[in-house]
């Protein structure tokens, strides 16, 4: 599915974003990378031959559909990769309103306007394919990143909702739920004194660690080559999204048979 395809990327400039332009370059895809930093970016684009690259800052939604058409006037989104994500961390009534809404804004509302802008042409086309990266903290509840694990529980349910409703389609999901990763977004979060005890505390447990970037690219090109609905890392802390997923796939069933295509 991937060679020759053309994927997007949010967040290409660093982290998960950056290994996976390159893990995808290097099989076959033709690649449509999109951040904030376009030093950072061209950096990654340079290791990734032939890759397009587009600025945007994601935290504007006025800027979605106007990205959405650059990258589409270039050719066809095959796969959309919602990577992009900010982090925030500390006492919820000491974290400026500004950065709350920035985080909520890129975190959130920017992959649902992504869907939103690229699944016309995707159903125009009769295939397609989105991932949204969102993590275990969307189904732990740990002190100090209320906002962020906020967001990303947002994200695991409209990823769940997105799916009921391109059933009976050629477009579909991965949603990518995963615990912490070999990356400077670890500093925030042990900064913190009241996130860096219970991130320990889970670890001592045996529930949670460093996954490395490698894993976890891994097991996203692989979901995407075989369009599994779910990445779920670490698997020994698998009982958390589970649970989580549990009424959603409660409701799949008792709607087994409506046709959601039909208005």
């Amino acid at each position: 599915m991937l060679s020759d395809a053309r994927v997007m990327v949010t967040g290409a400039s660093r982290g998960i974003g950056a290994v996976l332009a390159r893990e995808l370059a290097g099989r076959g895809s033709r690649l449509a990378l999109v951040a904030r930093d376009a030093a950072a970016l061209d950096a990654v684009a340079a290791d990734c031959r032939g890759a397009d690259v587009y600025e945007a800052d994601l935290a504007e939604p006025a800027n979605i559909e106007p990205l959405v058409a650059r990258v589409g006037a270039d050719g066809p989104i095959d796969v959309l990769v919602n990577n992009a994500g900010v982090d925030l961390t500390g006492r919820l009534w000491r974290l400026p309103a500004r950065d709350i809404e920035r985080l909520i804004a890129v975190n959130l509302v920017a992959p649902m306007l992504l869907c939103r802008a690229v699944i016309p042409s995707m159903l125009a086309r009769g295939r397609g394919h989105m991932v949204n990266v969102s993590s275990l903290a969307g189904t732990n509840a740990l002190p100090g990143v209320a906002p962020y694990s906020a967001s990303k529980a947002g994200l695991s349910h409209f990823t769940a909702c997105l799916r009921a409703e391109l059933k009976g389609t050629r477009v579909t999901t991965t949603l990518v739920e995963i615990g912490p990763v070999e990356s400077d977004m670890m500093d925030s979060l042990r900064a913190h004194g009241p996130t860096r005890r219970a991130v320990e505390r889970l670890a001592r447990l045996r529930l949670s660690y460093d996954l490395p970037m490698t894993e976890v690219v891994a097991a996203i090109v692989d979901a995407v080559e075989r369009r599994r609905r779910h990445v779920r890392l670490p698997r020994r802390n698998l009982a958390f999204p589970l649970l989580v997923e549990a009424p959603r796939r409660m409701t799949e069933w008792l709607l087994a048979g409506t046709d959601p295509r039909k208005d």
